[in-house]
């Protein structure tokens, strides 16, 4: 067995979250460690390398604030940034706050056991390395742990396929290559338009259509988020209180029933043109809460997939009729529409012609054969929980948080899940994570984790724990939230909809990132109200 080694704090992950984790927990004068899989930093952005794989938030806003100096710094040369250069800009500050001395890379976390006797923390490496740690923090990412539909036949396939989200790091040729890509969400959306550029002839297989919007990407020409950059402390702050945690996203103030249609039409066409994801679901401000508001919004973007596509039963066929704008995922949408104009793209919709099997050759679906040398999986991911779950977490009495959790997640905040002292989450369920700008909901978490934690160093506190009656009161909260919104109108990954056999629960808290910011900051202020402090002394 491998020698323990002793720290302040063991973090899983070394994506925005966990990063910015170590460097806000060393400036409260921690030992920590970051542990990651990967061999290199950037989490998501470090996996999902597939074609043309780019943010969907503006750059100005997808990026870290906690640094002046690095926001005046660097310099982004795309209004929506391509994987490549998120993840340039992550290894940036990586070695600009010398971050890597103490992250350890191709390290997979097997397991976190908590030592009642101790108060620590044992994590366990898949190669046998152990720390011993007072503190445990899981940034382990909302959008982790991928999911490959269990189709039969896939072992037979005599081709290659990948899944978008283990892309091999040297890319995929598809010059002359008849391919298969399975799934329209996200990842879909934006590497299909891609593969059909280079594919001799590509098939989709759609099960739910898709919302997407215009990106309207482009590079930035120099200097030109120089004034950006000038009211970066008015826009941040802004943005740390808004909603969804944009600096420019302003919440329209009339309702989409309220005004006529040229009016609504005017709107709508300025907020299509935006660019920007934010535009159509801010533009009434009743979008999100009311069905009919709602349908007004969503008949107007079926209407541009119409005037995009030629085909008018593929046009329909790529229009969402079964639930809600913005209740899943929306997309920007860089050619992809377009994309199905394409004599070498072909639609399948697997609603009525459902895959039965892969075999040697390729797909079959609805009874027909279509032919594949490559397989692309664009299936998405056990959002929010797979990857906390996947890991062998045990609190006290050795109960697993996989047990706690086989219902649905259960969490005070997002923060902390009763009988898991000193294990604190980052953009874990009820949490307004990926309801909001990932970059600005991580740094609030983060910064309120470090303040806690120095917090219980400051007055002797050897554990921070939720209670049971605070967790059961913010999932109630939770759920009250979501039921004044629009989402359970959708079988979405929010829900947990996409993985065969896992509870449907609504799990980010839709209530926005300024009202969550609000109340942490009570509870903080309440002397950590909800959360049981105990002395070293009183173990």
């Amino acid at each position: 067995m491998s020698e323990m080694t002793p720290v302040d704090a063991v973090i899983v992950g070394a994506g925005f979250a966990g990063m910015y984790m170590l460097h806000t927990l060393r400036g409260a004068g921690l030992n920590a460690v970051v542990l990651e899989a990967g061999d290199g930093v950037g989490g998501t952005w470090y996996w999902n390398r597939y074609p043309g794989a780019r943010v969907d938030i503006e750059c100005h806003d997808y990026s870290y604030s906690f640094s002046e100096d690095l926001q005046q710094e660097w310099e982004w040369t795309e209004r929506y940034p391509a994987q490549p250069e998120i993840l340039r800009y992550l290894d940036h500050v990586a070695d600009r706050f010398d971050l890597r001395r103490d992250i350890r890379l191709n390290t997979r976390v097997a397991a976190a056991h908590y030592d009642e006797t101790a108060d620590r923390w044992t994590v366990r490496t898949e190669r046998g390395d152990r720390y011993r740690a007072t503190w445990c923090v899981m940034a382990t990412g909302c959008l982790s742990s991928s999911q490959v539909p269990a189709i039969d036949g896939l072992e037979s396939f005599a081709g290659d396929w990948h899944h978008t989200a283990h892309w091999p790091a040297g890319g995929v040729d598809f010059s002359g290559k008849r391919v298969a890509v399975i799934g329209t969400g996200s990842s879909g959306v934006q590497a299909i338009p891609i593969i059909a550029e280079q594919a001799d002839r590509l098939t989709v297989f759609q099960r739910t259509a898709t919302f997407a919007v215009p990106a309207l990407n482009r590079e930035l020409v120099p200097g030109e988020l120089a004034g950006i950059k000038e009211r970066y402390p008015e826009l941040r702050e802004h943005a740390r209180y808004s909603g969804i945690g944009l600096a420019l996203a302003r919440v329209g103030e009339t309702s989409a029933l309220e005004v006529t249609a040229e009016e609504r039409r005017k709107v709508l066409t300025a907020a299509w043109e935006s660019g920007t994801l934010a535009g159509l679901l801010l533009s009434f401000n009743d979008v999100t809460t009311d069905l009919a508001a709602n349908d007004v919004v969503a008949d107007f973007i079926r209407d541009r997939i119409h005037e995009t596509v030629d085909d008018p039963e593929t046009a329909e066929l790529l229009c969402p009729r079964d639930y809600p704008f913005g209740t899943k995922r929306a997309c920007l949408d860089t050619g992809y529409y377009a994309t199905y104009n394409r004599e070498n793209v072909h639609l399948v919709d697997v609603r009525t012609n459902p895959i039965e099997r892969i075999g040697p050759g390729g797909v079959v679906a609805g009874g027909t054969e279509h032919e594949a040398d490559v397989i692309v999986f664009a299936t998405g991911f056990d959002a929010m929980t797979g990857s906390l779950t996947a890991i062998d977490v045990r609190g006290r009495n050795g109960r697993t948080l996989r047990d706690k959790w086989s219902a649905g997640p259960i969490t005070y905040l997002g923060l902390q899940s009763a009988g898991f002292p000193n294990l604190f989450l980052v953009a874990a369920p009820g949490s307004p994570s990926v309801l909001t700008n990932m970059v600005m909901s991580i740094e609030q978490q983060v910064e309120w984790i470090a303040r806690c934690v120095g917090h219980a160093r400051d007055r002797g506190v050897a554990t921070v724990e939720a209670t049971e009656r605070a967790e059961q009161d913010w999932v109630r909260h939770v759920n009250e939230v979501s039921a004044t919104r629009l989402y359970s109108a959708a079988n979405s990954w929010y829900l947990g909809a996409n993985v065969p056999g896992k509870p449907r629960v609504f799990m980010p808290y839709a209530g926005g990132l300024g009202r969550y910011r609000e109340r942490c900051d009570a509870v903080a202020a309440a002397d950590y109200e909800g959360f049981v402090l105990t002395a070293a002394s009183h173990r």
